[in-house]
Parts: structure tokens; sequence; C-alpha cells
């Protein structure tokens, strides 16, 4: 996606060797970047604005399931994944 996350994506895969694990390099779609802005933005309105960090890491630990579980899905999917519960959220915001 850019530079930052390309370096960030290293990152994890230096941490895992540290600790005997051996990881692919995570990477960053723009789509689903898109869509977990959009889903922090969401949630920082729902209950508190420290809650959009949470929202994120609960929402790449549920794609990740997704993947595990067998489903097929590609980047798109994970990002309508995404979609679909940032737009659950922003319907029980009253004007949001």
């Amino acid at each position: 996606m850019n530079q930052f996350f390309d370096a960030l994506g290293q990152d994890w895969v230096d941490a895992a060797q540290r600790r005997g694990a051996a990881i692919n390099k995570p990477a960053l779609d723009s789509g689903v970047a898109l869509e977990l802005l959009e889903l922090a933005r969401v949630a920082a309105h729902t209950q508190e604005r420290r809650f959009a960090p949470l929202t994120c890491f609960m929402a790449g630990v549920a794609a990740e399931r997704l993947r595990t579980a067998g489903a097929d899905v590609d980047e798109r999917a994970i990002a309508e994944f995404i979609q679909e519960v940032r737009q659950k959220l922003e319907r029980e915001i009253p004007g949001l």
C-alpha cells in the first residue's frame, strides 16, 4: 500500500521470527484499508473514541478466522465483510 505499511509488515515478520515462528509478510490492501478506516470512524462514534483501534483489531481477527474457516475470500470479499458490519453499526448510531 505504501512504504510505512510495507516496513511495518516486515517488522511483524521479524518479531515473529524472534519468537521462533515464520509468518508471511502481512500486506494491507487499499480496499480493506479504506473499510478499516471507515470502521474506525464509526466505532469512534458508538461508545468511546479509544474503541476504534480495538474494533479494527477485531475486524482483522474475524477476517483471518473467515479465511481459516475455509471461506473462499479475496481482498475484495474481506473489504465487503468489514463493510457489512460497519454499515450495521452505522444504522445503530442516531445522527451519524
